[in-house]
């Protein structure tokens, strides 16, 4: 296995204010709304970081913007490859044909039909490989090498991280302090950027990681010491599940700068996912409803702080929606 490289929170930090100034003209600054019913619950002040209503509908737009943008353009005319479980994809396609770009997207044969109709209609092409996210990853990559394009990574990436750095540059101008951060973890680039901007600024603030039961690859990765590879149970968290790159840098970040992190069952995610379309209004993924779940079971742990739930996308088929209400 590769060393696993070492992108430490200063970088990120000016990895993120350099995104900053890249991307701010193309994507929004996302509300940070404050839930009553949360932070009555905790008796605390809890903020929602919406970035489900971030353009194409996550955060993910953010880090594949700012790589996008960083890329040579001969990079760019050649075409440019990339891996995702769908939300990464669709900030990817979304991309590709904004700046009239050539893009193949791999994602495993598991990913959610709803995230896959909504490629489909930026007219992306798709490829299908293996049963988890870091076989699509993997194959994705040696593809790129093949045939000597780019391979844009959804998380192991030093500009992706920086572009999901820029939610911690909104949120620093959004609310003072901050005490608590609590994020959902897949392959790390989100938390990663936003720890990395965040602890630069504040050593004091504390940063939780949340993942689903059924698939805790960072969490045992970082018990362990190194990447593991797991399988992962079927989780309506999907745009956390499955492995991650044995030599990703995330890695590094995520044992450094993460404090904590929580684990949630399948019912407590979609418990979550439910109070927040009924206390807010808000339609939200799986992963999204990670943070508010992680936040409800350890609740009496924030009393009198502020604490940012980031609410990381809006994709989710109907045949889940209407499972989680109906029970």
């Amino acid at each position: 296995m590769n060393e696993i490289k070492t992108f430490k929170s200063e970088d990120i930090a000016r990895e993120g204010l350099a995104a900053e100034k890249r991307i701010r003209q193309y994507i929004r600054e996302t509300p940070l709304e404050y839930s009553p019913y949360l932070s009555s619950a905790g008796n605390c002040k809890v903020y929602l970081k919406l970035e489900n209503i971030q353009l194409t509908g996550s955060f993910k737009l953010r880090g594949a913007m700012n790589k996008l943008l960083s890329l040579p353009k001969q990079e760019k005319k050649k075409g440019i490859i990339t891996a995702s479980s769908g939300n990464h994809g669709m900030a990817f396609a979304y991309l590709t044909k904004k700046f009239n770009t050539k893009g193949t997207i791999f994602l495993p044969k598991i990913a959610s039909p709803a995230k896959i109709e909504a490629l489909l209609t930026y007219g992306a092409q798709i490829k299908q490989y293996g049963d988890d996210c870091v076989k699509a990853e993997l194959k994705a990559k040696e593809t790129a090498e093949n045939k000597k394009l780019t391979y844009i990574s959804p998380y192991n990436d030093p500009q992706i991280i920086g572009g999901q750095a820029t939610i911690g540059v909104e949120l620093s101008r959004q609310l003072d302090p901050i005490n608590t951060v609590i994020a959902p973890v897949g392959g790390g680039g989100l938390i990663s950027g936003i720890a990395g901007f965040l602890k630069t600024h504040n050593k004091d603030i504390t940063i939780i990681g949340c993942q689903p039961v059924n698939s805790p690859v960072m969490y045992e990765s970082i018990k362990a010491g190194r990447v593991l590879t797991l399988e992962s149970l079927p989780t309506i968290s999907d745009g956390t599940a499955g492995g991650i790159e044995p030599d990703t840098i995330t890695f590094n970040i995520c044992r450094d700068l993460v404090d904590k992190f929580i684990l949630l069952s399948e019912q407590e995610i979609k418990s979550a996912l439910k109070l927040i379309l009924i206390k807010h209004y808000l339609l939200i993924e799986g992963a999204a409803a990670l943070p508010v779940a992680a936040f409800l079971k350890n609740k009496e742990k924030f009393a009198s702080q502020n604490v940012v739930l980031v609410i990381s996308g809006a994709k989710i088929s109907i045949d889940k929606l209407k499972e989680i209400l109906c029970n």
